[in-house]
């Protein structure tokens, strides 16, 4: 397998540097496509396609749900690809075309769209990013057996995906139903732009020599595995927690300026700063990994971003100045949410062949896909259903205590996830010295 790191002095320090930016590319396009798909796709449905945000909620949890069935077949089906072919490779390149044709439906419906045409599209546009990013998540992990070079590599992916975010940000125009369509446009010329540049650029640059073990994984084991007792198990249900943490306000984000601060012109410019503060905290938090250990840094910046959420709920009208602070703030700690986890989640693989003999990292980066999937889908199917449920209307003027409930739903129930994931993290017991402990074991085993 080849590692990045040049430590050994077999690796020169360019191209390393060129395998980063190459597989790092590839989160450029899918980042722009996917915060359209969270945060744009469905207030965009509701107020300018009229669908009820009960049904909005239900079909995106509905697809999500799918994942639970997809993401474990695509990590498998993963895993089990020919080397040959490249293991990870053909499957970021054959699903790029599928993404593209999947964005352009969901991103320009017609006018007469429906139920039944958001829930086949939404399936489509899940079904083509799962089987880029379950096999590119697993192909970074397989780049490096360094627990501090997985942090770098991850950094890179992490880079790349915030870029593209802001640029898709930078079209993004709520200022009318007309302006958020042609919004919806420019992203999926981007989407394709991106897909065509950067999915040719990895495939001839980044080195495919996956190693997974040569038994027949199945299904059933990895239920098996997330029905025991185990650190790749308490990661992962930390990681859904903490997404659901960051999704309910991702999902409530333009309702919020809209309804709460009454400035539906700043959500642009609102959500810029948060992911430039986040792209330049990504190396900070990457460094200070290096110190504290990454379960650990984790932890602080997750309890930094509920310190500064927690205000707001006590926002109103015009209450800019005072968002704009807990925006940046926020954006600061959420780029060791980014990049971190996935980190831990790549040492796991060697926990993995040690604990259990077996070395899946497809089917790993497969449930964590679905977890972070499962996150965004729980959110849109919890909370459009609850402001339904009180009769807070997207398309019309809302009593202030409609209102208010709004605002309390944007952060209440994301302080409460997010405090119990650093619980479970707190005392993780994959650190950098057990790391080196599994390594010097499989070493001593020839693995």
């Amino acid at each position: 397998m080849t590692d990045i790191n040049a430590h050994s002095g077999e690796t020169s320090q360019i191209p390393a540097m060129a395998v980063l930016i190459a597989y790092g590319s590839l989160a450029f396009p899918l980042a722009g496509a996917f915060i359209a798909l969270q945060v744009i796709v469905p207030t965009f449905y509701a107020q300018s396609l009229g669908l009820s945000l009960s049904a909005i909620g239900g079909i995106l949890l509905a697809a999500r749900l799918w994942d639970l069935f997809t993401d474990p077949v695509v990590g498998y089906l993963s895993d089990r690809t020919p080397a040959s072919w490249g293991r990870r490779k053909a499957w970021v390149v054959a699903s790029a075309p599928l993404i593209a044709a999947a964005v352009w439906v969901l991103f320009n419906p017609p006018q007469n769209a429906g139920n039944s045409f958001l829930l086949l599209a939404t399936l489509a546009i899940y079904v083509a990013g799962t089987m880029s990013i379950v096999p590119m998540n697993a192909w970074g992990a397989e780049l490096s057996e360094s627990y501090h070079q997985r942090s770098r590599i991850s950094g890179s992916r992490v880079i790349f995906g915030l870029s593209g975010t802001l640029v898709a940000l930078l079209l993004v125009d709520n200022s009318s139903n007309e302006a958020l369509t042609e919004s919806l446009f420019a992203i999926t010329i981007l989407t394709m732009i991106g897909l065509a540049i950067s999915t040719p650029l990895a495939a001839l640059v980044v080195p495919d020599r996956s190693k997974v073990d040569g038994q027949q994984s199945s299904l059933r084991e990895a239920v098996k595995l997330l029905a025991q007792p185990s650190p790749f198990r308490r990661l992962l249900l930390a990681f859904l927690l903490n997404g659901l943490g960051n999704a309910i306000p991702a999902t409530l984000f333009l309702l919020y300026v809209t309804h709460v601060l009454e400035k539906p012109g700043i959500a642009g410019p609102m959500l810029f700063g948060y992911f430039v503060c986040s792209a330049l905290s990504v190396p900070v938090w990457v460094a200070l990994s290096r110190r504290w250990g990454k379960h650990r840094s984790w932890c602080i910046a997750v309890l930094g971003s509920c310190l500064f959420f927690s205000a707001t709920p006590f926002l109103g009208s015009g209450d800019i100045v005072q968002y704009g602070i807990i925006v940046m703030g926020t954006g600061l700690m959420i780029g060791a949410d980014l990049v971190l986890p996935s980190a831990i989640n790549g040492d796991l693989i060697e926990w993995d062949a040690l604990e259990n003999n077996r070395r899946r990292p497809g089917l790993f980066f497969a449930l964590w896909g679905t977890a972070s999937k499962l996150a965004y889908a729980l959110a849109v199917g919890l909370m459009f259903p609850a402001l339904d449920l009180v009769g807070f209307d997207a398309t019309i003027a809302n009593t202030a205590d409609d209102v208010r409930l709004l605002a309390v739903l944007y952060a209440g129930p994301s302080l409460i996830f997010k405090i119990a994931a650093v619980a479970m993290m707190w005392r993780f017991p994959i650190d950098e010295t057990e790391h080196k402990r599994i390594r010097a074991a499989l070493d001593a085993r020839g693995i």
